[in-house]
């Protein structure tokens, strides 16, 4: 019949978005019940883990981790308010300070970082190293097509 269309099965490459779609949704979860055991929240230990080790400005941070910067400096100024994080000035900068962890805040990213270390031993326990590293390196791949697709590199 000229009118029919033949069904098809989806291909390799959409079914691979799909996983990782569903890969992605079921670490967010997993992420937030980790954060919560020390009472954070996922947005606040990915803000934790992004100014650990140099401090950044609200624009910087939200450019690293591809989110809106007033979803980030909402973000930021729960960290100071419970006094995880602070603003120091900005040499570069007089009217953009830099977000930094206080002590406080160190110690909080070190436990949940830990715990997740723990759970992701468990979780990936009968993944061989090998194949970890051949995934990751093909996502790698596809967030450098993704980069170029968009026209900006980084943009994530």
């Amino acid at each position: 019949m000229p009118n029919e269309v033949p069904h098809t099965v989806p291909d390799e490459t959409a079914l691979l978005i799909a996983d990782v779609f569903e890969a992605a949704g079921a670490l967010r979860r997993l992420g937030e019940q980790t954060a919560a055991a020390e009472g954070l929240t996922q947005a606040r230990w990915q803000l934790m883990s992004v100014v650990c080790e140099d401090p950044l400005t609200v624009p910087q941070a939200a450019r690293r981790l591809g989110v809106s910067r007033q979803n980030i400096q909402r973000v930021a100024n729960d960290l100071v308010a419970f006094e995880l994080a602070a603003y120091a000035s900005n040499p570069d900068h007089r009217g953009s300070p830099l977000l930094a962890l206080t002590p406080r805040g160190a110690e909080a990213l070190a436990r949940v970082t830990d715990r997740a270390t723990t759970l992701h031993r468990t979780l990936f326990a009968d993944l061989p190293d090998k194949e970890i590293a051949s995934t990751r390196a093909s996502l790698r791949r596809l967030l450098t097509a993704l980069d170029r697709h968009e026209g900006a590199a980084g943009k994530r």
